[in-house]
């Protein structure tokens, strides 16, 4: 009766993924005043009350409600019985007012405690605080217990009433609780509402059915219930630590689908079970029955799986030993049993009067559900897949592993106010791939003079009127492959439509002369490599060019020194580049001072200068290097005014 057994059946639903053809509630713990709609006061209140380490001052209750055999007091009792018995209520409850056909609460289903003391491991008697919730709204309730035990503390709690009939198959005959006779039919009122089918040792599966379905049939045809509770105590299963039966898991499970066959509001409860691994495993496969679900008699993997071997299946079989009930035995107590519901005449009734209404404890608050959640966890778990559904994560209001990712990309791509690395890193990503082959960009018109910031400090103003922008789809035919490391210009790189001070602009054109020119990759055999990572190689002094992967073609950037004195150290440093990786046979090659620029984003958007291509760093030029271009074109410095005795250049002021 340890709650690790529901935890294990609890992880079985889980991996066969039932979870998702039902809908799963959270029910409070029944309280003290709720509990005692059937127990005693003084009862209730000493099981709140009563703990391991204050139970030596209640030694006289002890013995007054049997707690001194099989009923000890351990720690978080009341707790634990209170929440048993919370959901009992909570299910027949939701039967009653219509939101669900089956409701299962496999932790209760403790069926021998009595008004005023525990009795067999159970403290509170769910099911009957479950029937009454019943009563409520329906005239008659019926009650089956498949349990090897008797049901006698239901039976006792219903025993001079026919609104509920009781129907027990268990071992009679020196077994605990001892009662259960045929003749137990009921007293007063409830007279042949109770009704008993003692059984021997051994039954199995044929045995049972041969007398389970008639009474069952019979019971229906002659009181005709409003609503069912079936108590699946699995101790009748063979090989269980305290029954002597010898059911199967299939012969075990029948029982239930032949009850949910006739349609009635069912609540489908636990019970006694004391061999855990066969428990779990039954009452997992009953709970696929209720849902209409097949499943795979192979064990999915779950967190208990050294529990099931060696066998890892989920089939409990019966075993080979020796059935001491004859078919004459059960044809006998069989025909006994349905003379008796004969004797019943007609389903009783009870007088129409007010209901009082119920309050929906299993409703979330929807003031505290989150607003920005696509569907919080209480909507989740009453969610049911439906069967046509082909996206299940979507349908439960979740997302797989592999597209959490793109959901995020989304949520930050969509943002146009966002600056988040993660935004631009997918706009330049889009920039740095190849250009398809053979396409050429025609209609380009000639860079701004004035989008080459030299003395700026790197900030963004926005585009004049007739400066041209590239659309989306010229971006996507850059010749910068993703990738490739960008050789640096000689001044701020900065988005299309992106301009700076006009007074830095003739400086700035005096330095270099920027027009698209046309290249074509190597030939076969070259030194590149088609998508390989390369750049352009910027030296001092040439007028080479950008060589372009083999096979494609487009537009380049070619940048020419307009100074007189382009071979003079320090002339090409303004334009060199800083990739450490050159393409093959380039170490040595006499390149022009190239820069390659890149479109920028999406047109009319503007971005800072941090965000120009993929890898590549801010471009700024030293304030001592234009200085150094300034003084040369006015004939003021030479060369050894910079170069000291170790060969490092020098600001000279």
């Amino acid at each position: 009766m340890k709650p690790h057994r529901i935890r294990m059946t609890h992880n079985l639903v889980m991996s066969y993924e039932l979870y998702k053809k039902m809908s799963i509630y959270r029910a409070a713990p029944a309280t003290s005043q709720e509990m005692t709609q059937f127990h005693s006061d003084d009862y209730v209140d000493f099981l709140h009350r009563v703990t391991p380490e204050n139970v030596a001052q209640f030694q006289r209750e002890l013995s007054k409600y049997n707690f001194e055999e099989d009923c000890p007091v351990f720690d978080g009792m009341f707790d634990l019985f209170s929440l048993s018995a919370g959901s009992s209520m909570e299910g027949a409850a939701r039967l009653n007012r219509g939101l669900s056909d089956i409701c299962i609460n496999w932790s209760g289903g403790l069926h021998h405690a009595k008004k005023c003391e525990a009795s067999g491991f159970c403290y509170i008697n769910d099911i009957v605080l479950a029937i009454l919730e019943l009563l409520r709204h329906h005239q008659r309730v019926l009650y089956i217990d498949i349990d090897v035990h008797h049901g006698d503390g239901v039976e006792e709690a219903f025993y001079t009433t026919d609104r509920v009939m009781t129907a027990s198959f268990h071992k009679y005959g020196e077994f605990f609780p001892g009662t259960g006779d045929l003749r137990d039919i009921g007293e007063a009122k409830g007279k042949y509402y109770a009704v008993n089918f003692p059984l021997r040792d051994g039954i199995d599966d044929v045995s049972y059915q041969s007398v389970f379905k008639p009474v069952i049939e019979g019971i229906m045809e002659w009181y005709q219930p409003n609503a069912v509770v079936l108590q699946c105590g699995t101790d009748s299963l063979a090989g269980d630590k305290l029954g002597c039966f010898n059911l199967s898991m299939d012969g075990h499970a029948e029982c239930v689908r032949f009850v949910k066959e006739f349609n009635l509001p069912t609540l489908v409860l636990g019970g006694g079970g004391y061999t855990i691994r066969n428990v779990s495993r039954v009452w997992a496969y009953e709970t696929g029955i209720l849902v209409g679900m097949e499943m795979d008699r192979k064990l999915p993997m779950n967190d208990y799986m050294d529990y099931y071997a060696p066998e890892y299946t989920l089939s409990v079989p019966a075993y080979n030993v020796d059935n001491s009930n004859s078919p004459e035995y059960l044809d006998r107590i069989k025909n006994q049993v349905l003379q008796n519901l004969r004797r019943t005449r007609f389903a009783p009734s009870v007088q129409m009067q007010d209901v009082p209404r119920d309050i929906d404890r299993d409703v979330a608050d929807e003031d505290s559900l989150d607003p920005d959640e696509r569907m919080p966890e209480p909507l989740r778990d009453q969610h049911v897949v439906p069967e046509t559904e082909m996206y299940e994560a979507d349908a439960m209001g979740l997302r797989e592993t592999a597209r959490n990712g793109t959901r995020l990309v989304n949520e930050e791509t969509n943002d146009a106010g966002s600056e988040s690395p993660a935004t631009n890193k997918d706009v330049l990503m889009e920039d740095a791939q190849s250009p398809s082959p053979g396409r050429k960009e025609t209609n380009e018109a000639p860079a701004d003079p004035a989008a080459m910031d030299v003395d700026g400090p790197g900030a963004v103003p926005s585009a004049p009127s007739g400066l041209a922008t590239r659309s989306a789809s010229d971006r996507m035919h850059s010749p910068t492959a993703a990738g490739s490391p960008v050789p640096q210009l000689s001044a701020t790189a900065v988005a299309d439509g992106a301009v700076a001070d006009a007074g830095a602009a003739e400086e700035a054109s005096s330095i270099m002369d920027v027009e698209p020119v046309e290249y074509a990759g190597p030939a076969a055999g070259g030194a590149a490599k088609p998508n390989s990572p390369t750049s352009a190689s910027s030296t001092r002094g040439g007028d080479g060019g950008y060589d372009a992967p083999a096979g494609e073609t487009g537009v380049g950037i070619k940048a020419k020194a307009d100074a007189p004195n382009a071979e003079e150290p320090g002339a090409g440093d303004t334009q060199q580049a800083t990739s450490p990786v050159r393409a093959p046979g380039t170490e040595n090659a006499p390149a022009a001072a190239a820069s390659k620029t890149s479109p920028g984003p999406v047109s009319g958007v503007a971005l800072p200068a941090r965000h120009t291509l993929a890898g590549m760093a801010p471009l700024k030029v030293a304030p001592a290097a234009r200085a150094l271009v300034a003084e040369r074109e006015d004939g003021e410095a030479t060369e050894d005014d910079y170069d000291d005795e170790d060969g490092e250049i020098r600001d000279a002021k």
